[in-house]
Protein backbone atom coordinates (compact mmCIF):
# COMPACT_ATOMS: atom_id res chain seq x y z
CA UNK A 1 0.00 0.00 0.00
CA UNK A 2 1.24 3.53 -0.89
CA UNK A 3 2.33 5.73 1.61
CA UNK A 4 -0.34 8.29 -0.17
CA UNK A 5 -3.30 5.52 0.74
CA UNK A 6 -2.20 5.13 4.48
CA UNK A 7 -2.20 8.64 4.76
CA UNK A 8 -5.90 8.84 3.31
CA UNK A 9 -6.81 5.58 5.95
CA UNK A 10 -5.34 7.33 8.45
CA UNK A 11 -6.94 10.58 8.71
CA UNK A 12 -10.44 9.28 9.20
CA UNK A 13 -9.42 6.88 11.83
CA UNK A 14 -7.77 9.29 13.80
CA UNK A 15 -10.80 11.70 13.39
CA UNK A 16 -12.97 8.58 14.71
CA UNK A 17 -10.57 8.31 17.57
CA UNK A 18 -11.07 12.06 18.52
CA UNK A 19 -14.81 12.10 18.23
CA UNK A 20 -14.69 9.18 20.26
CA UNK A 21 -12.57 10.41 22.98
CA UNK A 22 -14.61 13.72 23.00
CA UNK A 23 -17.84 11.31 23.33
CA UNK A 24 -16.41 9.62 26.25
CA UNK A 25 -14.79 12.90 28.32
CA UNK A 26 -18.99 14.17 27.67
CA UNK A 27 -19.94 10.68 29.07
CA UNK A 28 -17.62 11.09 32.22
CA UNK A 29 -18.40 14.62 32.97
CA UNK A 30 -20.52 14.45 36.15
CA UNK A 31 -18.20 12.07 37.55
CA UNK A 32 -14.78 14.02 37.62
CA UNK A 33 -16.65 17.19 38.64
CA UNK A 34 -17.96 15.09 41.66
CA UNK A 35 -14.45 13.73 42.61
CA UNK A 36 -13.32 17.47 41.94
CA UNK A 37 -15.54 19.27 43.84
CA UNK A 38 -15.74 16.97 46.54
CA UNK A 39 -11.85 17.74 46.68
CA UNK A 40 -11.80 20.83 47.16
CA UNK A 41 -14.68 21.00 50.07
CA UNK A 42 -13.18 18.62 51.50
CA UNK A 43 -9.33 20.62 51.62
CA UNK A 44 -11.41 23.68 51.79
CA UNK A 45 -13.81 23.10 54.49
CA UNK A 46 -11.95 20.55 56.54
CA UNK A 47 -12.47 22.69 59.38
CA UNK A 48 -15.69 22.65 59.18
CA UNK A 49 -16.83 19.41 59.32
CA UNK A 50 -17.33 18.34 56.17
CA UNK A 51 -15.51 15.00 55.75
CA UNK A 52 -17.72 14.18 59.63
CA UNK A 53 -19.54 10.96 59.02
CA UNK A 54 -22.18 12.81 59.94
CA UNK A 55 -22.03 15.55 57.05
CA UNK A 56 -21.94 12.67 54.97
CA UNK A 57 -24.22 11.09 55.73
CA UNK A 58 -26.45 14.57 56.15
CA UNK A 59 -25.33 14.76 51.86
CA UNK A 60 -26.12 10.94 51.12
CA UNK A 61 -30.18 11.67 53.11
CA UNK A 62 -30.47 15.22 51.58
CA UNK A 63 -29.93 13.95 48.32
CA UNK A 64 -31.50 10.71 48.24
CA UNK A 65 -34.96 11.85 47.73
CA UNK A 66 -34.31 13.97 44.48
CA UNK A 67 -31.68 10.93 43.24
CA UNK A 68 -35.32 8.77 42.93
CA UNK A 69 -36.87 11.18 41.86
CA UNK A 70 -34.28 12.01 39.23
CA UNK A 71 -34.30 8.05 38.21
CA UNK A 72 -37.67 8.26 37.00
CA UNK A 73 -36.99 11.67 34.57
CA UNK A 74 -34.34 9.94 33.32
CA UNK A 75 -36.81 7.78 31.53
CA UNK A 76 -38.84 10.75 30.52
CA UNK A 77 -35.91 12.82 28.91
CA UNK A 78 -34.81 9.38 26.97
CA UNK A 79 -38.10 9.12 25.57
CA UNK A 80 -37.86 13.46 24.35
CA UNK A 81 -40.22 14.41 26.97
CA UNK A 82 -40.25 16.48 30.52
CA UNK A 83 -42.08 16.51 33.59
CA UNK A 84 -42.11 20.11 35.66
CA UNK A 85 -45.04 18.72 38.28
CA UNK A 86 -42.42 16.29 40.11
CA UNK A 87 -41.80 18.78 43.00
CA UNK A 88 -45.61 19.19 43.26
CA UNK A 89 -47.09 15.75 43.34
CA UNK A 90 -44.30 15.09 45.63
CA UNK A 91 -46.00 17.52 48.30
CA UNK A 92 -49.21 16.39 47.37
CA UNK A 93 -48.99 13.19 48.26
CA UNK A 94 -47.14 13.66 51.55
CA UNK A 95 -51.02 15.86 52.60
CA UNK A 96 -53.02 12.60 50.87
CA UNK A 97 -50.99 9.82 52.45
CA UNK A 98 -51.21 11.80 55.89
CA UNK A 99 -54.39 12.17 56.02
CA UNK A 100 -55.13 8.34 55.04
CA UNK A 101 -52.48 7.43 57.62
CA UNK A 102 -54.72 9.24 60.04
CA UNK A 103 -58.22 7.80 59.26
CA UNK A 104 -57.23 4.40 57.96
CA UNK A 105 -53.96 3.40 58.98
CA UNK A 106 -50.41 2.36 57.75
CA UNK A 107 -50.94 0.15 54.44
CA UNK A 108 -53.94 2.96 53.11
CA UNK A 109 -51.96 5.65 53.35
CA UNK A 110 -49.34 4.17 51.50
CA UNK A 111 -51.52 2.73 48.97
CA UNK A 112 -53.16 6.35 49.08
CA UNK A 113 -50.30 8.22 48.23
CA UNK A 114 -49.22 5.78 45.54
CA UNK A 115 -52.76 5.84 43.98
CA UNK A 116 -52.12 9.90 43.71
CA UNK A 117 -48.94 9.43 41.62
CA UNK A 118 -50.49 7.15 39.45
CA UNK A 119 -53.68 9.16 39.18
CA UNK A 120 -51.60 12.68 38.29
CA UNK A 121 -48.88 10.63 36.04
CA UNK A 122 -51.89 8.75 34.55
CA UNK A 123 -53.65 12.38 33.56
CA UNK A 124 -49.88 13.33 32.12
CA UNK A 125 -49.29 10.96 30.39
CA UNK A 126 -52.55 10.81 28.77
CA UNK A 127 -52.63 14.66 27.87
CA UNK A 128 -49.04 14.28 26.02
CA UNK A 129 -49.41 10.86 24.47
CA UNK A 130 -52.66 10.70 23.24
CA UNK A 131 -53.74 14.33 23.07
CA UNK A 132 -50.39 15.49 21.89
CA UNK A 133 -50.40 18.68 23.92
CA UNK A 134 -46.91 19.33 24.86
CA UNK A 135 -45.44 17.68 27.76
CA UNK A 136 -43.81 20.95 29.06
CA UNK A 137 -47.34 22.48 29.13
CA UNK A 138 -48.69 19.78 30.65
CA UNK A 139 -46.53 19.35 32.97
CA UNK A 140 -46.47 23.13 33.99
CA UNK A 141 -50.03 23.15 34.47
CA UNK A 142 -50.51 19.96 36.19
CA UNK A 143 -47.72 21.76 38.60
CA UNK A 144 -49.90 24.53 39.67
CA UNK A 145 -53.04 22.23 40.31
CA UNK A 146 -51.29 20.08 42.52
CA UNK A 147 -50.17 22.81 44.62
CA UNK A 148 -53.33 24.41 44.84
CA UNK A 149 -55.30 20.87 45.79
CA UNK A 150 -52.48 20.08 48.28
CA UNK A 151 -53.16 23.80 50.05
CA UNK A 152 -57.01 22.70 49.82
CA UNK A 153 -57.17 19.75 51.67
CA UNK A 154 -54.70 20.37 54.02
CA UNK A 155 -55.87 23.73 54.73
CA UNK A 156 -52.31 24.90 54.40
CA UNK A 157 -51.57 22.93 57.84
CA UNK A 158 -48.94 20.63 58.30
CA UNK A 159 -50.59 17.00 58.45
CA UNK A 160 -48.79 15.34 61.69
CA UNK A 161 -47.72 11.35 60.94
CA UNK A 162 -47.41 9.51 64.19
CA UNK A 163 -46.95 6.24 62.46
CA UNK A 164 -43.31 4.82 63.80
CA UNK A 165 -43.36 1.89 60.87
CA UNK A 166 -44.29 5.07 58.73
CA UNK A 167 -41.80 7.19 59.59
CA UNK A 168 -39.46 4.67 59.68
CA UNK A 169 -39.28 2.99 56.59
CA UNK A 170 -40.21 6.29 54.96
CA UNK A 171 -37.32 8.09 55.78
CA UNK A 172 -36.05 8.46 59.57
CA UNK A 173 -34.72 4.39 60.04
CA UNK A 174 -31.44 3.00 59.82
CA UNK A 175 -30.80 -0.65 59.41
CA UNK A 176 -26.77 -0.28 61.75
CA UNK A 177 -25.29 2.73 60.30
CA UNK A 178 -26.97 2.68 56.99
CA UNK A 179 -29.97 5.12 56.35
CA UNK A 180 -33.03 3.39 55.15
CA UNK A 181 -33.22 6.61 52.18
CA UNK A 182 -29.88 5.31 50.97
CA UNK A 183 -31.01 1.60 50.71
CA UNK A 184 -34.29 2.83 48.61
CA UNK A 185 -31.62 4.64 46.34
CA UNK A 186 -29.53 1.13 46.30
CA UNK A 187 -32.81 -1.39 45.85
CA UNK A 188 -34.03 1.26 42.82
CA UNK A 189 -31.52 2.66 41.15
CA UNK A 190 -30.63 -0.88 40.38
CA UNK A 191 -34.23 -1.81 39.41
CA UNK A 192 -34.39 1.09 37.04
CA UNK A 193 -30.36 0.98 35.82
CA UNK A 194 -31.91 -2.72 34.50
CA UNK A 195 -35.01 -1.81 33.39
CA UNK A 196 -33.05 1.32 31.22
CA UNK A 197 -29.96 -0.80 30.15
CA UNK A 198 -30.86 -4.45 30.06
CA UNK A 199 -34.99 -4.67 28.99
CA UNK A 200 -36.42 -4.38 26.03
CA UNK A 201 -38.55 -1.22 27.29
CA UNK A 202 -35.33 0.57 28.01
CA UNK A 203 -34.35 0.07 24.54
CA UNK A 204 -37.80 1.29 23.42
CA UNK A 205 -37.39 4.26 25.60
CA UNK A 206 -34.30 5.44 23.88
CA UNK A 207 -36.45 4.96 20.25
CA UNK A 208 -38.88 6.59 21.22
CA UNK A 209 -37.10 9.50 22.33
CA UNK A 210 -34.25 9.23 20.11
CA UNK A 211 -36.14 9.04 16.69
CA UNK A 212 -40.12 8.68 16.76
CA UNK A 213 -40.73 8.37 13.30
CA UNK A 214 -38.40 5.51 13.19
CA UNK A 215 -39.87 4.04 16.21
CA UNK A 216 -42.90 3.91 14.85
CA UNK A 217 -42.00 2.31 11.44
CA UNK A 218 -40.26 -0.26 13.59
CA UNK A 219 -43.49 -1.19 15.35
CA UNK A 220 -42.79 0.44 18.92
CA UNK A 221 -45.93 1.98 19.99
CA UNK A 222 -44.59 5.34 20.78
CA UNK A 223 -47.43 6.73 22.65
CA UNK A 224 -47.94 4.25 25.28
CA UNK A 225 -44.42 4.51 25.58
CA UNK A 226 -44.57 8.43 26.68
CA UNK A 227 -47.33 7.23 28.85
CA UNK A 228 -45.63 4.63 30.46
CA UNK A 229 -42.45 6.69 31.62
CA UNK A 230 -44.95 10.22 32.28
CA UNK A 231 -46.47 7.43 34.30
CA UNK A 232 -43.48 6.17 36.14
CA UNK A 233 -42.18 9.65 37.24
CA UNK A 234 -45.48 10.41 38.88
CA UNK A 235 -45.19 7.00 40.84
CA UNK A 236 -41.85 8.43 41.55
CA UNK A 237 -42.84 11.86 42.88
CA UNK A 238 -45.39 10.42 44.95
CA UNK A 239 -42.89 7.63 46.96
CA UNK A 240 -40.21 10.80 47.10
CA UNK A 241 -43.55 12.47 49.04
CA UNK A 242 -44.08 9.78 51.24
CA UNK A 243 -40.52 9.78 51.71
CA UNK A 244 -40.18 13.67 52.59
CA UNK A 245 -43.47 13.07 55.39
CA UNK A 246 -41.84 10.36 56.84
CA UNK A 247 -38.43 11.74 57.28
CA UNK A 248 -39.99 15.09 58.61
CA UNK A 249 -42.97 13.59 60.53
CA UNK A 250 -45.40 15.80 58.61
CA UNK A 251 -47.18 15.95 55.00
CA UNK A 252 -46.52 19.57 54.03
CA UNK A 253 -47.88 21.18 50.42
CA UNK A 254 -44.83 22.95 50.44
CA UNK A 255 -42.42 19.39 50.67
CA UNK A 256 -40.56 19.02 46.81
CA UNK A 257 -41.22 22.61 45.92
CA UNK A 258 -38.18 23.17 43.28
CA UNK A 259 -37.57 19.67 43.13
CA UNK A 260 -37.88 20.00 39.42
CA UNK A 261 -35.30 22.00 38.77
CA UNK A 262 -32.60 20.07 40.89
CA UNK A 263 -33.67 16.93 39.17
CA UNK A 264 -33.38 17.52 35.82
CA UNK A 265 -30.15 19.44 36.57
CA UNK A 266 -28.84 16.27 37.83
CA UNK A 267 -30.33 13.87 35.28
CA UNK A 268 -28.51 16.21 32.67
CA UNK A 269 -25.22 16.81 34.22
CA UNK A 270 -25.26 12.70 34.64
CA UNK A 271 -25.24 12.50 30.80
CA UNK A 272 -29.45 12.09 29.82
CA UNK A 273 -29.99 14.04 27.14
CA UNK A 274 -32.10 16.59 27.08
CA UNK A 275 -33.26 16.26 23.75
CA UNK A 276 -34.50 12.37 23.65
CA UNK A 277 -32.50 9.23 22.71
CA UNK A 278 -29.39 9.26 25.32
CA UNK A 279 -30.08 8.58 29.10
CA UNK A 280 -28.47 6.75 32.23
CA UNK A 281 -29.35 6.22 35.26
CA UNK A 282 -26.16 5.88 37.68
CA UNK A 283 -25.25 9.08 35.90
CA UNK A 284 -28.67 10.78 37.63
CA UNK A 285 -28.21 9.42 40.83
CA UNK A 286 -23.70 10.78 40.86
CA UNK A 287 -25.63 13.99 39.65
CA UNK A 288 -27.88 14.55 42.19
CA UNK A 289 -25.19 13.93 44.63
CA UNK A 290 -22.89 16.62 42.95
CA UNK A 291 -25.66 18.84 43.83
CA UNK A 292 -25.94 17.80 47.21
CA UNK A 293 -22.64 18.22 47.90
CA UNK A 294 -22.69 21.54 46.08
CA UNK A 295 -25.34 22.48 48.07
CA UNK A 296 -23.78 20.96 51.49
CA UNK A 297 -20.29 23.18 50.72
CA UNK A 298 -22.45 26.51 50.46
CA UNK A 299 -23.69 26.00 53.52
CA UNK A 300 -21.01 24.76 55.48
CA UNK A 301 -18.88 27.84 53.36
CA UNK A 302 -21.24 30.59 55.09
CA UNK A 303 -23.32 31.45 51.57
CA UNK A 304 -26.39 32.25 52.22
CA UNK A 305 -29.78 30.64 50.41
CA UNK A 306 -30.20 33.34 48.10
CA UNK A 307 -26.22 32.52 46.88
CA UNK A 308 -27.28 28.76 46.83
CA UNK A 309 -30.18 29.90 44.40
CA UNK A 310 -27.45 31.54 42.36
CA UNK A 311 -25.41 28.57 42.24
CA UNK A 312 -28.43 26.33 41.48
CA UNK A 313 -29.44 28.47 38.57
CA UNK A 314 -25.66 28.12 37.36
CA UNK A 315 -25.48 24.59 37.49
CA UNK A 316 -28.98 24.23 35.45
CA UNK A 317 -27.62 26.19 32.66
CA UNK A 318 -24.76 24.30 32.77
CA UNK A 319 -26.58 21.00 32.31
CA UNK A 320 -28.71 22.17 29.50
CA UNK A 321 -25.30 23.84 27.82
CA UNK A 322 -23.70 20.31 28.40
CA UNK A 323 -27.09 18.53 27.12
CA UNK A 324 -26.89 20.28 23.67
CA UNK A 325 -23.20 19.70 23.47
CA UNK A 326 -23.81 15.57 23.56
Amino acid sequence: MSTEVKALNAKPESEIQRRRWHSNWRDYVVYIGFVVIFIVFAILLQDRGFLSSNNLLNILRQTAIVAIVAMAMSFVLSAGEIDLSVGAIAGLSSVVAGLALMQYGLVPGILAGLALGLLVGAINGTLTAYLNIPSFLVTLGMMGIARGVGMWVSGTSPVPIVDDTFVYVFGSGNIGPVPVLVIWVAVLGTLAHVALRKTPFGRKVMSAGGNPVAARYSGINVRKIKFQVLLLTGVAASIAGMLYAGRLQSGRFQLGEGDELSVIAAVVLGGTSLFGGRGTVIGSIVGALLIGVINNGLILGGLDYSQQLIARGLLIILAVALGRSR
